[in-house]
């Protein structure tokens, strides 16, 4: 066996497991190191909570702009404010008369299909924990790891169409995008490669050399053979979960959807120059392909915004890329039917000071900050809340981690108020104190 099947090999295993592994490291497949830790899940909910059943939204595309992106420069402009607060943009103007900072004059045409939300709030000013904040809907606790939403939707529904529920592009962005007090069984499946890369693949797609779709059969039916003799021997949950894994990893592999909807080289070139030869545009392409090819939530990052200096130039360089690729987005999931059950969110851990400081850049500040909802049963053509005259804080309407997750949930399906067992055996809300916005919701 290669050094890749050897090291999932625990001291102790059974001669099934060297089997398996065996067999499977044949294929080249370290796709199984992930439907491994998928089929291992041993965290259960609440005894008599209800099962979700999928709501208005069945999928959602989480487009973080990691390092707090300011909301001056992006979604809520203040052109009145004294030059120290205004900051360097203009503004332009969407079909309702709204504003929008200059470098979003594509988002500003489709602001009739979005809900932006100017009275985001919360108290966490440090880069880690603001993260945690906006990935889990829980402030940080000393005592656990709450889990990301994506792990949430992974626990609820599991696959669909033989597709991973939960992707992260390019791949999985800091520890709170992870499954926190929950198994490993509902991580993220990670791409692995930048889809702006000319030669972007994903890992473990496809049969490695050597093996045809003759040898690829033969050996899941070795597979079968194994399964049936060590089940009439042993009887274990842990190996059933195993047979999982492996079954989920062939379906993947030998599924022809499955494939395509990570192939993005399959994608015409009028529609990739529709997003942008870009990072950002790339990565919500292919976005746009994993919702439509089953994924329930994809969670993908896009640039750098700690801009503590040099906030002019950092928006020039990355801002025109988002705003272009957005607004390809929400036309391309209304086009195909898609948007009324996708929820796409563009957020941030935090936002920035108000006042411009002496390096031409914003600090932290999680007191008021902007995000933006869309599809999925949100509102079209909205804006929530607003900040004061100079965005230092709200000024009505607004609204906190809590909510929003509850909100978030709630279009999905999923119950907020459910409780998720954690080691330990103490049954923890899926969220704590948060309460549906039925003002955001069409």
């Amino acid at each position: 066996m290669g050094s890749n099947s050897r090291q999932h090999v625990r001291p102790g295993a059974s001669r099934r497991e060297f089997m398996y592994v065996g067999l499977v490291g044949g294929l080249g497949l370290t796709l199984g190191n992930y439907f491994q830790q998928k089929a291992m899940a041993d965290i259960i909910a609440e005894p008599g909570s209800m099962p979700a059943t999928e709501g208005v939204a069945k999928s959602v595309i989480h487009i973080f702009m990691p390092g707090g992106m300011a909301s001056h420069e992006s979604f809520d402009p203040k052109p009145e404010a004294p030059a120290e607060y205004r900051g360097p943009f203009g503004t332009v103007k969407t079909k309702d008369g709204e504003v929008f900072a200059e470098l979003l004059r594509q988002t500003a045409g489709i602001a009739d299909k979005i809900t932006v939300v100017r009275s985001m709030t919360h108290g966490e000013a440090a880069h880690e924990r603001g993260t945690h904040n906006m990935f889990t809907g829980y402030r940080p606790s000393p005592a656990i790891q709450f889990p990301s939403f994506g792990s949430i939707v992974s626990e609820e529904f599991g696959p669909r169409n033989n597709m991973p529920p939960y992707v992260c592009i390019p791949s999985e962005p800091n520890p709170y995008a992870g499954p926190g007090y929950l198994s490993s069984a509902y991580g993220p499946f990670s791409l692995g490669a930048d889809p702006a890369n000319g030669n972007f693949k994903v890992r473990d797609l496809s049969l490695p050399g050597g093996v045809d779709e003759s040898r690829f059969s033969r050996r899941q039916s070795m597979l079968a053979t194994v399964d049936d003799h060590f089940r009439s021997l042993e009887k274990s949950d842990s190996l059933h979960a195993m047979d999982t894994f492996y079954q989920r990893a062939y379906s993947m592999i030998s599924s022809k959807q499955a494939r395509e909807a990570f192939d993005l080289a399959s994608e015409p070139d009028a529609i990739k120059n529709e997003y942008g030869k870009n990072q950002a545009g790339m990565r919500m392409l292919m976005a746009r392909r994993l919702v439509e090819g089953g994924v329930r939530f994809v969670s993908m990052t896009y640039g750098g915004w700690d801009h503590h200096t040099g906030i002019t130039q950092g928006f020039r360089r990355q801002m025109p890329q988002f705003d272009q690729a957005f607004a390809a987005l929400i036309r391309d999931l209304e086009h195909r039917k898609l948007l009324d059950s996708t929820i796409v969110m563009v957020s941030s851990e935090f936002g920035r000071t108000p006042k411009i400081n002496q390096t031409e850049g914003r600090d932290h500040w999680p007191k008021c900050f902007s995000i933006v909802l869309a599809g999925g049963g949100f509102k079209k053509g909205y804006i929530h809340g607003a900040s004061d005259s100079t965005g230092a804080e709200p000024d009505h309407d607004p609204l906190v981690v809590e909510d929003m997750a509850a909100t978030l949930y709630h279009q999905l399906g999923i119950n907020p108020d459910k409780r998720l067992m954690s080691p330990g055996n103490r049954p923890i809300d899926i969220v704590r104190g948060g309460k549906v916005m039925t003002e955001l919701l069409a």
